[in-house]
């Protein structure tokens, strides 16, 4: 394996990893905590949420392509097994649109919802964290799988 394919392999599994364990650890630990910490408190846990949230939808759109550079550029070096990048890509594909309908549809509402409407919310944003998590742990899955072809 050449030294420009082994940059690209580890820039791209470590990304992939990082995106993984952050909505991982962001799902499974600092929600729950955040949500027990403030209990019945809708308010400071909404405020809290969306410091932690700010400013972060640039650095995902940026970690999402440059996910789809190292994988076109691995897949432009080497085709064997192109139709697991293809079926990475498509996951990619999917995860960034739920990100996207997350940024500029779900976060929108959120912000000016009603303490009524917010639970509904909480709970959506947990399902489409939970797909997106899903969809990128899958994709990283066949990038492991795909180095035993």
């Amino acid at each position: 394996m050449s030294g420009v394919v082994v940059v690209l392999v580890v820039v791209h599994a470590g990304l992939g990893a990082a995106w993984v364990g952050g909505m991982a650890y962001s799902l499974f630990v600092v929600q729950p905590k955040v949500k027990r910490y403030f209990g019945a408190d809708q308010g400071g846990r909404e405020a809290l949420v969306a410091v932690i949230a700010s400013g972060n939808r640039w650095k995902v759109i940026g970690l999402i392509a440059a996910i789809a550079v190292t994988g076109l550029g691995m897949l432009l070096i080497d085709h064997r097994g192109w139709w697991i990048h293809a079926v990475k890509g498509l996951l990619l594909i999917a995860a960034s649109g739920i990100f996207w309908y997350v940024s500029w549809r779900h976060w929108p509402q959120r912000v000016f919802a009603t303490a009524a409407e917010l639970p509904v919310l909480q709970r959506r944003l947990v399902v489409l964290a939970s797909v997106i998590l899903g969809l990128a742990g899958l994709a990283f899955a066949l990038g492991v799988v795909a180095e035993h072809f």
